[in-house]
């Protein structure tokens, strides 16, 4: 194992203990309500018998994510799961990995599959984009964040943020409380972004960090001379994105430039600049694509008899 895959699976061990285990008990439990409100009609074939089911991931260079979610769904039903593979690792080239194995009561681990699945092939998904991303940070030499958005699915988020930080990127703000950040609406709304950073700085204070959304360099301009930390630099061009960030930070040299609108996992190296600190992309978690994970029961061993005298047993 390389330093850096030794840094970043320390990192990643850390990562599964800042989701609160409450916060785990509570999201099970409202999955498992989702998917089963009340009979489970199928789970009379299977009955309470003692099974074991085997985790199959079968999408090649996968980062596992989603891990602690996962076994919270079956600890909820009784269930326990060993894993083969800590969260954050990379399961390699093969088309099928051996990458857990759960145990429990046959009808209680089918009332988990489904939404452990979901959660896991959802999770790895945004990872395994994540690491991507961030690979191309690293190549280019680039030392600036790539993170998501706050484009998440609704009910969700927690674990699409937690999956970003898996997979290597920054997840920006986790809501709208973790900070201020004001839009072209806000700033249409409030008359002018000078006004807009008056008012919301009024509210946050000293313990927030404020961002304002600009489409030129005049806007970001008007939005650090008002006090904002961040300028977000929307929807320009790499080469003019270029040019505004290298003038913004030689006028406010601690000022933030974050880049975003635009930018795809296949442009996402023209956005690298010296002169920029974040590019944040919104395909992080929209049309990013899962990982295929499938969960098998093992069919139960026959013991034949070996002799007569065990078959009169």
């Amino acid at each position: 194992m390389s330093l850096q895959d030794f840094r970043m699976s320390e990192r990643t061990n850390l990562l599964v203990h800042s989701v609160p285990p409450h916060a785990l008990t509570r999201l099970a439990r409202e999955w498992l309500l989702e998917d089963a409100p009340s009979f489970d009609p199928a789970g009379v074939c299977v009955g309470s018998e003692e099974v074991e089911a085997r985790l199959l991931c079968k999408t090649p260079h996968t980062v596992l994510a989603g891990s602690p979610f996962f076994t919270a769904v079956f600890t909820e039903v009784g269930c326990t799961v060993h894993w083969m593979y800590q969260e954050g690792a990379h399961l390699g080239p093969d088309e099928v990995t051996l990458t857990a194995v759960v145990r429990g009561p046959a009808r209680c681990l089918l009332l988990g599959e489904r939404p452990a699945l979901n959660c896991l092939a959802r999770a790895s998904g945004i990872a395994s984009r994540c690491a991507q991303l961030r690979a191309k940070a690293e190549a280019a030499g680039w030392g600036g964040e790539v993170a998501g958005t706050r484009k998440t699915t609704p009910g969700f988020r927690l674990v699409e943020k937690y999956a970003m930080l898996v997979g290597g990127a920054s997840m920006h703000r986790q809501d709208l409380s973790g900070m201020v950040m004001l839009k072209d609406n806000h700033i249409w709304a409030s008359g002018s972004i000078t006004e807009a950073v008056r008012a919301a700085r009024s509210v946050c204070g000293f313990s927030s960090k404020l961002e304002v959304e600009c489409r030129s360099t005049e806007e970001a301009r008007e939005a650090a001379a008002a006090g904002a930390d961040i300028v977000m630099l929307d929807n320009l061009q790499p080469p003019e994105l270029q040019v505004a960030a290298q003038t913004l930070k030689e006028e406010f040299p601690t000022l933030q430039i974050e880049a975003s609108g635009g930018v795809t996992p296949e442009n996402l190296t023209s956005y690298f600049s010296p002169h920029v600190d974040v590019v944040s992309l919104g395909c992080i978690t929209q049309g990013c694509p899962v990982a295929d994970f499938s969960l098998k029961v093992q069919k139960p061993r026959t013991n034949k008899p070996t002799s007569k005298v065990a078959e009169q047993q």
